[in-house]
Parts: C-alpha cells; structure tokens; sequence
C-alpha cells in the first residue's frame, strides 16, 4: 500500500509539474478576468452557451467510446494526402486569395491585408508530440512560409487550434492578433505584447480602418488547454473586408445562432464552418455534415468552405468521410462548396470555381 501511494504521489506530482509548461497557457488573472467577469456570457465562474449544451450525450459510457476510438479503422490514410505549395510570400498583392492547410488552418489575403486563422503546424494536435499525429503530406507549411500577417485569428485555445510552438515562431510577423475573452492570458504567457491582442466578447465588434472589421459572434463549444475548461471565451466572426464578407466559423455544434447571425448579416460571400472529428456522442459541440449544409443556409452562404478535416484523427469515423459525406448529401442542399486540395490557392472573387472530389481514389 505504502509502495502504491508513493507511485500515485509522485505520478501525481509528475503531471503536475508537466501541466506548468509554458505550452498549457496561462488561466486568465488581473485585468484578464476582471473583464471576463463583466462578461453576461459569463457564470458561475466558467463562460456558458448560449443554450444548454452537454459536451456528451451520455448514450454511451466513457469506456466503450474509448472501445471504439481504438477498434475504428481507416482513421488515418494508407498513403500521403495529395498537397500543393503556394508561395505565399511572393503572391502579388492585389490577389484575393484563400489557401487551406488542413483540418482548421487557413490563410487569407483580401483587398491588401493578410488574415491567418487557427495555424497548427508542429505536426501534432496534443499536448504530446507522439499523440494525433497530422497525417503525411500534410505539413507542409511552418512558419517561414508566411510573408507578415496583419490579423492573427484564434477562434478557441484547443490544442487542434491554437499551438504554442507555431505561433511563437510566426510571433516577428504578427501585427495585431484578434481573439475571444480570456484566451490572451496565453499568448501574454508565450512573449506577446498586450497592445497587439484584441480581446472580444460575443456581439462586439472591432473597426481596424481601411473597411476592415470584425464582428464577433457565438459559436456552441467549449474552451481549455487542461483540465479547467470553460475559462476563456469560444467565438465564431464575420469578417467585412471592403468587398467581401467572410464567416469564420471555429469550432462548435449547430444551435440557433447561425440564423441570427444571417438576420443581422445578411448574405455572406464565404462561410467557412467546421465539417469534421464529429460523433453522435458530442453532437452538441460538433456539427453532423447534414448540420453544416443548414448552418450555411441559415447564414445566407454564397459559398462553404468545410474544414476540421483531413489532417488529424480526433473522432472514429474514417479520414475522408466528412468530405465525401457532405458532398453526397450536398447533391439535395446543392450549396456551393469550395474544396481545394491542401495548399491550393483559392480565388476568392471567382465564385465559377469548381473543385474535384480529390480524396476519392485515395486508400
């Protein structure tokens, strides 16, 4: 017994001190919270949904999802995923441009300003470097890829969206980094300057001149690097640039709020919502593909971008369900979707696009 509770101990005094690592982030204190805590969104000391969501359903145990998580096959592609290389740092400014990196990381120049959302590019969405490996071929991307970005976006601090190690090697080429409440307690702890980060809260929005401004908008999820969730802010935007208006939906289930957000909006040239690691089980944090399609009809979408995908196995169903799930189902919704193979530059103004079904043919 004695030898028992030594192993639990030091165990214990192990994670621990692992969980002080610079990469965990910092729980927001000071000025941090005493903001967050104005917030109406936020109660009994955690950040709360707009309607009650379970993060699980409670239809199965915790045992048999783990059953299925490690019995599931074909998580993970047999051979490399098809990706090109755009030179982003000698794109023509005048190009209006998207380019997509796998699962929730993209990159987007428009009317002269470059915008790079949730870039994970360690090669790994975890806190260890041998678990949720990406997929091969692709990372393609790091930090010296990247020409000077004018707006950092982070939607939420999950690992699958914000990493410590990318965003500290792209730190000498942020401008100004645009977040929710709470989440720029971590990138103060990692060497950010304070003056660069804006922090926002649901329905506010931020007027950075040159027609560019962000509004931010709800999103169904949850928030945490550890074990305390809920302590900063989830958030979705509409993005108005001078000639488009784009969603950038982060994470987070389908909910009443993409309807909202098309009333007050109205059409939106690009919706970019997330189609991926879903599962019945946590079907209130994670959108259903058939979710996605009348997410993007709620939000008047000219065009849907579906990511969340092909790059990480963070759910049991096979790697190229997602896409090749909603494209079936699309031929009903018959929304425009847009998917670039990894790395594919996008025109932004060319809405006659069409992509192939690159991942079909693929093992």
């Amino acid at each position: 017994m004695i030898v028992l509770l030594s192993v639990v101990v030091l165990f214990s005094i192990a994670v621990y001190m692992y969980m002080k690592l610079p990469k965990f982030g910092q729980i927001p204190s000071g000025q941090h919270l005493e903001r967050i805590q104005k917030s109406p969104h936020f109660k009994d000391g955690i950040f709360q949904n707009l309607n009650h969501t379970p993060q699980m359903t409670n239809e199965k145990g915790f045992w048999q999802m783990t059953k299925e998580y490690f019995s599931a096959t074909n998580k993970k592609p047999s051979v490399s995923i098809p990706s090109v290389k755009t030179d982003l740092l000698n794109l023509a400014s005048d190009e209006d441009v998207l380019v997509w990196f796998g699962h929730s990381s993209y990159f987007i120049q428009i009317d002269g300003k470059r915008i790079l959302v949730d870039p994970v590019f360690c090669g790994n969405a975890s806190p260890f470097s041998f678990s949720v490996k990406a997929f091969e071929g692709t990372d393609q991307y790091s930090a010296k890829d990247f020409p000077e970005i004018d707006y950092l976006v982070i939607t939420h601090d999950h690992w699958d969206h914000l990493d410590y190690k990318t965003v500290c090697e792209l730190k000498p080429k942020i401008k100004k980094i645009i977040t929710g409440l709470g989440t720029g307690a971590h990138l103060e702890r990692w060497g950010f300057d304070a003056k660069l980060i804006v922090e926002m809260d649901w329905f506010e929005k931020t007027d950075f001149g040159d027609g560019f401004v962000f509004h931010t908008t709800p999103a169904r999820h949850f928030s945490g690097r550890g074990f305390i969730h809920k302590k900063s802010l989830w958030v979705s935007f509409v993005l108005q640039t001078p000639t488009l208006k784009i969603f950038i939906g982060g994470d987070g289930g389908y909910d009443s709020h993409f309807a909202e957000i098309g009333k007050t909006f109205g059409e939106i040239d690009l919706a970019i919502l997330e189609n991926g690691q879903y599962n019945q089980s946590w079907k209130y944090i994670h959108m259903m593909p058939g979710q996605v399609l009348q997410a993007a009809k709620d939000l008047n979408a000219k065009r849907v971008l579906p990511v969340h995908s092909m790059k990480f196995a963070l759910a049991n169903h096979a790697w190229d369900t997602p896409l090749k799930t909603i494209s079936e189902l699309n031929k009903i919704a018959n929304v425009s979707l847009v998917t670039p193979i990894i790395g594919e530059q996008v025109n932004l103004k060319d809405t006659m696009h069409s992509f192939s079904k690159w991942w079909e043919n693929i093992d």
